[in-house]
């Protein structure tokens, strides 16, 4: 039930940061926290990771989809793991279902968070990330 409840978690805390930034940066381009090294900029992306394959609308809604339905019908035949080994499973569909939720309601993922040498991305993409550096790390670790 705990990673369930994780990617619940994410996808709330997703879903608030890219609210507040939709609201206040409205109109803006980019407004810098730590100038030259951190800026909240408001980029609303089509396609997937780092913007590629846009205009795949529906075909990408349809593949997350299914991931994530993959990964809840994982975690629920491995409902015996312990919870630390089901974590990254939890961060991975918690990120996912957050950026699936962008593209039913706006046709594209809510961007925010921009490191000037990393192209813009949000919370959910940063817990897909670390779900799945985790993963592998735990995998290549047992071997």
């Amino acid at each position: 039930m705990l990673p369930y409840a994780v990617s619940f978690f994410i996808v709330l805390l997703d879903q608030i940061t890219k609210l507040i930034a939709r609201k206040t940066l409205a109109g803006e381009s980019s407004v810098p926290v730590i100038p030259h090294v951190f800026h909240w900029t408001l980029v609303e992306n089509p396609g997937v990771a780092f913007g590629l394959l846009p205009g795949l609308g529906w075909l990408l809604i349809l593949l997350v989809s299914g991931c994530l339905i993959a990964l809840v019908f994982f975690l629920h035949r491995m409902r015996s793991l312990h919870w630390m080994k089901s974590l990254p499973i939890a961060f991975i569909l918690g990120g996912a279902a957050g950026n699936l939720i962008d593209r039913i309601r706006f046709g594209y993922v809510v961007d925010f968070l921009d490191f000037r040498v990393w192209p813009v991305f949000n919370l959910a993409d940063t817990f897909i990330s670390a779900g799945v550096l985790i993963f592998f790390v735990s995998v290549f670790r047992k071997h």
